[in-house]
């Protein structure tokens, strides 16, 4: 059988969701066989073992936390002339779209990204994709060399499947391009205790509706009895009433999680191009005409500042 290269997305050992995620899709194509690179690589083994990976693959150095991507490509280059994949397939986050990009010049082949599912065909994987704001569906297949395709995070569920998980070393030779941006400095992010917006099952969020920074109180204390993420709308990100890193839209984040809650939110078509894919959208309005409800499965209109709290309190007291 066909083994499928999957980029570890990981933190000191830490596999993401993401990544466990890419196993499910890759067990489709293949046999899959992971990439771990950096601090902690080899404490990955177990974690994608137990879902799926027959061989992964590890390598640390100190060019993948000094500088930017470029070693990572050239780790991922390296592990595809060890392996000769079927596939690669890397989580779509900013960073895995330009590894992802990065690597398909390097090997001379095409890519796919922001895929949300995949099927193996006749010719090679068969990509799904959300084009012009999620107006369309369209399936397509990379026709030249290797495929290397970037996955949405929440395309799929995460499924156990028990696998060797041999760890490997990886032979890597670093280019002369590998230390051409050094990173000076790392600001840790401050933890909120909630799910990372782009991975999280669940969304909340909130927009112009809300109506000021103190009134986000109510739509994270809804997050919070959901165990979700918070989001916000351009509108409220631009008036300083939420971060930027919250951002959902087409200039900011994209998230396809089980369940989108959208407070406040007209539903502009920047918004519906970062939040189209979720499998259930909810929007509270107290405009009955918003376009936010054009797109939703369940819409509720009413005003926030009532609608909200009540939801809260009936969520926290089903879970009591």
């Amino acid at each position: 059988m066909a083994e499928v290269l999957v980029y570890v997305d990981h933190v000191d050992g830490a596999v993401r969701k993401p990544t466990l995620e890419l196993l499910t899709l890759a067990r489709r194509l293949g046999e899959p066989v992971a990439v771990a690179l950096g601090a902690g690589a080899g404490n990955t083994a177990s974690a994608l073992a137990e879902h799926g990976a027959v061989k992964v693959l590890t390598h640390d150095a100190p060019e993948y936390a000094d500088y930017l991507v470029v070693p990572k490509v050239d780790a991922l280059q390296a592990a595809c002339a060890q392996v000769s994949p079927a596939a690669v397939l890397v989580p779509s986050s900013a960073e895995g779209k330009e590894i992802a990009a990065r690597l398909a010049v390097r090997i001379g082949s095409g890519i796919i990204t922001d895929a949300v599912d995949l099927e193996a065909g006749d010719e090679g994987p068969v990509a799904t994709q959300s084009a012009f704001a999620a107006s369309f569906t369209t399936t397509s297949r990379v026709s030249k060399g290797t495929p290397v395709i970037t996955v949405k995070p929440n395309s799929a569920a995460v499924e156990a499947a028990p696998a060797a998980g041999a760890v490997e070393a990886l032979n890597v030779s670093f280019s002369d391009k590998a230390t051409g941006t050094k990173v000076t400095g790392r600001t840790p992010r401050e933890s909120t205790g909630r799910p990372e917006l782009t991975e999280a099952a669940i969304v909340v969020s909130g927009g112009r509706g809300v109506n000021g920074a103190e009134n986000f109180a109510i739509i994270e204390a809804l997050a919070d009895s959901l165990g979700a993420a918070v989001g916000a709308s351009r509108a409220a990100v631009d008036a300083g009433w939420y971060p930027h890193t919250n951002q959902v839209g087409q200039t900011g984040k994209s998230v396809s999680p089980q369940l989108y809650i959208a407070s406040g939110i007209s539903g502009a078509i920047q918004h519906r191009a970062g939040m189209q894919t979720s499998k259930t959208i909810v929007a509270i309005n107290k405009d009955s005409e918003a376009p936010i409800f054009d797109l939703v499965d369940y819409g509720v209109v009413g005003d926030l500042f009532d609608v909200v709290p009540q939801l809260t309190e009936e969520v926290e007291a089903r879970k009591g």
